[in-house]
């Protein structure tokens, strides 16, 4: 390694604390272990800029690794306003665009034309459906969507199609598949972003003198998030380093939440081990949080086993304590999310300033709807509001058709999705003849033949209850089947089943369900019958077109303009890298947050642990943990058990809420909430189970304390079970034992 050709700048280190001072001027490689909020961009820039100005390195002799188009413009930014230099030209960016930088350079060595393509996600999908046509393959039993997601979890793993580990007739037909793909991208000369990265490895695995040559070039190889990284990623770090220069990598192992990406955590171990470094250097001086929320965050992360290990301090003082309110339910819970922030802005905390985080997409209708009767504005980061969803507007395209199939609209953005092969010029001809006859395009689909008829009898069988015989066959006049009484037939059923209904016979569930990542497209689809379970307690009109009126107006024009004062809404993964002064961490049950799904995956419990940590450590000053006994899931109650990462906080850090809410005697007044700590009572504390702790039944299972009543002998406790709901016991006899 060459070393400093002068002393310095002192101006460059002298805001640096001495763990950030030690990671900067660290020699050869290393492992900075960067907490959240401490400093890890200032670190990584200003390692960077003293490299530079030291004389260590040019400015293209080193590589700086990022995870997002952002976080790159950002380093440069930084690093600009650090030194005096021209940044155009460094190798600065993502894993992607360097590899593509690093192929489209020497696209002849890589068996790549110079102007090679690009396919994005949905592009891919369409190569992936046009290999399977040529082979005439059966797209019921292998559906595009997977295949596409085998070719990429193959090529993620560094796995071409002959190197694939098929052991059955299906997965090698996969593999043949996945051959016959790569083979028609090689003619059209076009690359998916998996492949660029593969691609990538194997140029410089196979020739040498490319590798040599960007091992001497690249003295120093910076990568940002680096619990982040796949083991594709990391094998391509680990060509790019040669034997006299230096891999510097700064991450979390316990903010790593990306394993559903392909984000291995153990790479930082591995890193360790490979690289003979003996120790991380670790950053845990948190210049964010105060002192107990930090204390909450180290408690929880703590219950993670093969952790590298670090407690996060802050000078900041201890700070309020973290407030936990239980709601009975999920209603109850959006209203005390509200009743909060109206309370915090009169104090004159900004609507910017507080963010509402929540594990499921799904969730945020309700807490769309109570932040919308408030007239709060809110935006949601990182998504789409509820009713802005793509699957969501499918789904309500269903219902509208269901009201009224001649919604030309609705028809239209339906008729083929999920796919029934019903192309453009399909459309174009019955839109033709639709305007000729002056009818709909319902009306015309009735007349057009076989091409339209599975869609004209699913649109009349979603207008009638449930084994309904539907159309016998389409009238052989043409006409369009008669459709008066649908509506009264569909009022049968109450308004939550009627969505469940349309929804499920839609098709849009099982299309999503083979959608890689469509897990929360279907978890929102459910979330439609929430929708309509609360619309119809909170409505006089019980019918579908007021609900779908409803729907319309709040997916309307509300959510806060760019640059308007506005509350946060997003999901735990959104909230990665941000930070707030006042965060509402919601949905704190067994099954929502840690997710059910995580509780039967290895290594699921613990990526839920980080999660939990992330959402933790995004709040500055005033955290808020909530969840309910009771949740609408499909439409119907479920009874919830607090997430035992409420358990894992130490009791003397959070303070209880109870809530007692002054309704307004004018309506123009606000109501005011107010909070006070619920100390147990004397009779409560001789009691064997607190109210809300976890308990276990023989025959029943888990449940959670609910209440007592009665006393003496004639004791009664009152436990809800997630799947049975609530059941009284007489104590003496009731079996429980904590868990």
């Amino acid at each position: 390694m060459s070393t400093p050709s002068s002393t310095p700048s002192s101006a460059l280190l002298a805001a640096l604390n001495p763990d950030q001072l030690a990671a900067v001027t660290a020699p050869g490689s290393a492992l900075v272990l960067a907490g959240a909020g401490s400093g890890k961009t200032r670190v990584l820039t200003t390692r960077i800029a003293w490299l530079i100005q030291t004389g260590q390195v040019s400015p293209m002799g080193l590589m700086a690794v990022t995870f997002t188009n952002k976080a790159a413009k950002e380093m440069l930014t930084r690093l600009t306003a650090m030194l005096p230099i021209n940044t155009r030209g460094m190798w600065v960016g993502t894993f992607h665009g360097l590899c593509n930088r690093l192929l489209r350079t020497h696209h002849r060595e890589a068996g790549l034309p110079q102007l090679f393509t690009i396919l994005d996600s949905s592009d891919q999908l369409s190569a992936v459906k046009r290999t399977l046509r040529a082979l005439n393959v059966d797209t019921d039993r292998y559906d595009p969507r997977k295949v596409q997601s085998f070719i990429n979890q193959n090529k993620e793993a560094g796995l071409r199609a002959d190197k694939v580990e098929a052991w059955d007739p299906y997965s090698k037909r996969l593999a043949e598949y996945f051959a016959e793909y790569d083979a028609q991208c090689q003619r059209e000369g076009a690359v998916d972003f998996a492949e660029l990265l593969l691609r990538a490895h194997e140029l410089l695995t196979k020739n040498a003198l490319l590798r040599e040559h960007y091992q001497q070039r690249f003295r120093h190889i910076l990568v940002d998030e680096f619990q982040d990284t796949s083991r594709l990623q990391y094998l391509w770090l680990k060509l790019l380093k040669g034997p006299d220069s230096a891999l510097f990598a700064v991450g979390d192992d316990d903010q790593s939440i990306y394993a559903f990406r392909g984000a291995n955590v153990g790479n930082m171990a591995l890193f360790l081990q490979e690289m003979e470094i003996a120790a991380p250097i670790k950053l845990t001086r948190n210049y964010r949080s105060i002192s107990t929320i930090l204390d909450a965050a180290n408690a929880v992360i703590a219950h993670n086993k093969d952790r590298l290990g670090k407690d996060l301090w802050t000078d900041a003082g201890q700070g309020e304590q973290i407030r936990h309110f239980q709601a009975n339910d999920d209603g109850e819970e959006a209203r005390f999310v509200v009743e909060e922030i109206q309370g915090l802005k009169r104090e004159g905390e900004a609507y910017v300033d507080m963010a509402v985080l929540y594990r499921s997409n799904a969730q945020s209708r309700s807490l769309e709807h109570a932040l919308f009767s408030a007239g709060i504005p809110y935006r949601v980061y990182g998504g789409l509001r509820f009713f802005e969803r793509a699957e969501i507007k499918h789904a309500l395209a269903y219902l509208r058709l269901a009201a009224n199939p001649e919604d030309d609209n609705a028809f239209l953005r339906v008729v083929n999705f999920p796919a029934r092969g019903i192309g453009a010029r399909s459309l174009e001809s019955l839109d033709a003849e639709a305007r000729a006859a002056g009818t709909s395009l319902w009306a015309a689909a009735c007349k057009a033949g076989k091409k339209f008829e599975p869609f004209v009898r699913l649109v009349d069988e979603l207008g009638r209850l449930p084994g309904h015989p539907g159309l016998p066959s389409l009238p052989a006049s043409g006409e369009a089947p008669p459709v008066a009484g649908r509506d009264d037939a569909a009022r049968g059923l109450p308004l939550a089943e009627l969505v469940e209904h349309v929804v499920a016979r839609s098709g849009l569930v099982e299309h999503y369900k083979n959608e890689k990542d469509g897990e929360d497209r279907v978890e929102n689809l459910g979330e439609l019958a929430n929708a309509a379970a609360a619309f119809s307690t909170d409505s006089d009109d019980q019918s579908l077109e007021a609900f779908l009126g409803h729907a319309a107006l709040e997916a309307g024009e509300h959510e806060a303009a760019q640059g308007q004062d506005a509350v946060q809404l997003m999901s735990v993964h959104a909230a990665k890298g941000l930070e707030f002064h006042t965060v509402f961490i919601t949905g704190l049950e067994e099954g929502l947050f840690p997710h059910e799904n995580s509780l039967n995956e290895s290594g699921g419990l613990e990526e839920e642990r980080r999660l939990m940590y992330v959402a933790i450590t995004r709040a500055r000053r005033r955290l808020y943990l909530t969840h309910a006994q009771m949740r609408m899931l499909h439409g119907q109650m479920r009874y919830g058990l607090a997430s035992r990462f409420l358990e894992e906080i130490p009791e003397g850090l959070v303070r209880s809420l109870s809530i007692r809410v002054a309704r307004p005697q004018v309506a123009a007044r606000e109501p005011v909430a107010l909070y006070h700590p619920r100390p147990p009572s004397q009779r409560e504390a001789s009691l064997p189970y607190k109210v809300g702790s976890r308990v276990s039944h023989p025959k029943y299972g888990e449940g959670v304390v609910s209440g007592y009543q009665g006393q003496g002998p004639d004791t009664e406790i009152s436990v809800n079970f997630p799947k049975l709901g609530p059941k009284v016991f007489i104590l003496d006899y009731a079996r429980l034992q904590a868990v």
